[in-house]
């Protein structure tokens, strides 16, 4: 079974709101063994609405459309499905005593004819009731192909997809497995992985599928099959995976959805009993937020102190004045100085320090942009590392975080 979504709404194709409808649908469908072939985003006018439908008819078995069931003029999908179906509007009594019911137990403004016109809808659909809101889903079936039509608010939306659609597909369709599996990796960019297992990826079974993900400073190597039998596809992509990890033990962080690189951090910390400090400049904070959004980190982390400015780093961490004036704030003197000073200063095991030029001025430093200086104290050294990160102010930021995070982790082990 191929399906495609079609998100409907103005909104998105703007750029005013990011569709993550239709990353959970593909999530969703795509772990039942239907595949997307196409995700298309259309305005709300009809005539775009209905060549899209007959575009996508071309492509898919399965054509799930988001988005356009509100109860303003600009929610024209109910229509335009009419149109599209040769269909007409009628009252559907039970979603009217759904709507009004909503109305009087949880909304503070009255109902309107608005409101109630909601329960009007296509004769030939079979209805499907938001438990959760007042546009309801429609489902129309047309020979060989499906037409899903669902409101565009997530949480309605996906109740209606998991309780409803997801079990009928899989009560009435013979689906097959599709199975995904991703090794993260850290340190090492895309072509020079694909140089070292080259002979890995062409022995692969013909039914298993390579991609490669990379994402400053990580890449993420995903495995994909589609077969008949789960259990054996389990094994081969597993099997593929055994052979993969001696070639990239030195980068291999984890398998994602098992755990991420920050949960793997606390674990070690919090099974080695230490605790962890920081002090952050060019990264303001970004590496603290990223470790304190696992729940536990209090178990470990003891503070960061954000020293962005030189005043502060010698107001704050008692870098002297000295030392700055004679290797600037970006270098390795001042990286090891404020990780010093941070692990004594928090009384922690460990501490990480950061200090560079984002961009995309080169502000108290005369270092190049995208320079990023990250350095580890520990009980017995403190050492540093110098990088050059590009001239993309956003982009050295996080290849910054993702690298500061992987020489800890490295540390850690």
């Amino acid at each position: 079974m191929k399906a495609e979504l079609l998100t409907i709404g103005d909104e998105i194709l703007i750029g005013q709101i990011v569709n993550t409808n239709a990353v959970f649908l593909s999530k969703v469908l795509n772990k039942i063994g239907i595949e997307i072939i196409q995700i298309t985003s259309v305005s709300d006018r009809k005539e775009h609405i209905i060549e899209a439908l007959e575009a996508s008819k071309k492509r898919a078995d399965i054509i799930i459309i988001t988005g356009g069931l509100g109860p303003t003029k600009d929610d024209i999908t109910k229509h335009t499905l009419c149109e599209y179906f040769n269909d007409s509007l009628v009252l559907n009594q039970e979603i009217l005593d759904h709507i009004e019911e909503i109305f009087a137990k949880y909304v503070t403004t009255p109902i309107n004819n608005q409101n109630r016109k909601q329960a009007l809808l296509p004769s030939k659909a079979e209805i499907l009731k938001n438990d959760h809101g007042t546009a309801s889903g429609m489902w129309f079936q047309e020979k060989n192909h499906i037409f899903i039509s669902l409101p565009g608010v997530p949480f309605e939306m996906k109740s209606i997809i998991t309780n409803k659609i997801i079990p009928a597909f899989q009560t009435h369709f013979e689906l097959p497995f599709i199975l995904h599996k991703t090794a993260i990796t850290y340190g090492l960019g895309e072509s020079a992985i694909a140089e070292r297992i080259e002979k890995w990826e062409n022995n692969l079974a013909p039914q298993i599928k390579l991609a490669y993900l990379p994402n400053l400073g990580r890449v993420r190597l995903r495995l994909s099959g589609k077969g008949s039998d789960e259990r054996i596809l389990a094994n081969q992509i597993n099997t593929a995976f055994n052979r993969l990890l001696p070639q990239i033990e030195d980068i291999f962080i984890g398998f994602e959805g098992d755990t991420s690189l920050e949960e793997q951090i606390q674990n070690a910390f919090i099974e080695k009993g230490w605790t962890l400090a920081l002090a952050e400049s060019c990264t303001g904070g970004e590496i603290a937020a990223r470790l304190t959004k696992i729940p536990g980190a209090s178990a470990y982390f003891k503070g960061s102190v954000i020293t962005y400015q030189t005043e502060t780093k010698i107001g704050l961490l008692a870098i002297p004045q000295e030392l700055i004036q004679e290797h600037s704030v970006v270098s390795k003197e001042i990286v090891q100085a404020m990780a010093s000073e941070a692990r004594e200063k928090f009384n922690s095991n460990i501490a990480i320090a950061t200090t560079g030029n984002a961009g995309p001025s080169k502000g108290d430093s005369s270092a190049e942009v995208g320079t990023v200086w990250i350095a580890i104290a520990t009980p017995k050294e403190i050492f540093s590392e110098k990088f050059l990160f590009g001239r993309h102010r956003e982009r050295v930021v996080q290849k910054a975080v993702n690298k500061a995070l992987e020489l800890l982790f490295k540390q850690l082990i």
